[in-house]
């Protein structure tokens, strides 16, 4: 069965994610911003709340590239540790050289400090100058995943890359299209790359709770509204599912 994985920032989107079918969560904060590394409690209480579903933690320490200081190496291969006794089954991360080559040095590191995990090489795959050689190492390194777009805004934008990964991986890595991943655009993204794995946020905005409205501060950008939140759509990842499922009852799979 091709595999749907729903990035979550919230209990609340975890919920209905696992609701609408996913079969994994990446569980991240700061969705808005691409995703950092969540706290321990909010993984706890996913863990707590979701069954049986696959977990895994996205590890980014910061907003901004993917070329970490030696303290925010230290803090990666801490994160990697501490989810690892916490009970996820796999980490998203990734890091790449000033020169955008894979940080495969460091990489090793983290990978064989997962060892036991899954292991994801994260849309810093699509920041990198080379791509096609990143998946050789990614697959040396002994990465599960690689998560990408094909190195555009959005996975169909990206589309001829991403058939040419799946390609070239040729089952010995799983390439998962991620950005803009939505039932709308399945259908073609199944048909032009061959993929077996998908990632999705599947994301509405909802009004916050707040009555009393406070127009004079911002507590971050003055373009985001502070009193809006935006959550998982068990519908939207239903309808995305249910694509996914008509697919491999074509036997086109």
């Amino acid at each position: 069965m091709i595999v749907l994985e729903c990035c979550v920032d919230s209990v609340e989107s975890a919920l209905a994610a696992v609701k609408g079918g996913a079969d994994r969560l990446e569980i991240c904060s700061g969705l808005p911003m691409g995703g950092l590394s969540p706290s321990p409690c909010l993984f706890q209480k996913i863990k707590e709340v979701c069954g049986s579903v696959k977990l895994h933690v996205l590890l980014r320490p910061r907003v901004g590239d993917f070329c970490y200081s030696d303290y925010e190496f230290q803090i990666l291969l801490e994160e990697v540790r501490l989810f690892k006794k916490l009970g996820a089954h796999g980490v998203v991360i990734g890091i790449l050289k000033p020169d955008g080559e894979l940080d495969v040095e460091r990489m090793k590191l983290l990978v064989d400090e997962a060892q036991g995990m899954s292991v994801t090489l994260h849309r810093a795959f699509d920041m990198c100058s080379m791509p096609r050689v990143a998946l050789e190492e990614a697959v040396q390194l002994g990465v599960q995943t690689i998560l990408t777009s094909g190195q555009r805004n959005s996975a169909l934008e990206g589309a001829d890359l991403l058939e040419l990964l799946v390609e070239q991986a040729g089952g010995r890595i799983t390439i998962m299209p991620g950005a803009g991943v939505s039932a709308a655009v399945l259908p073609q993204l199944l048909e032009r790359t061959g993929a077996k794995a998908y990632h999705m946020s599947g994301k509405k905005t909802v009004p916050g709770r707040m009555v009393y409205r406070q127009p004079s501060v911002s507590m971050g950008s003055a373009r985001m509204d502070e009193y809006e939140i935006s959550l998982t759509d068990e519908e939207q990842v239903r309808a995305a599912r249910t694509i996914l499922n008509q697919w491999d009852q074509s036997g086109k799979n």
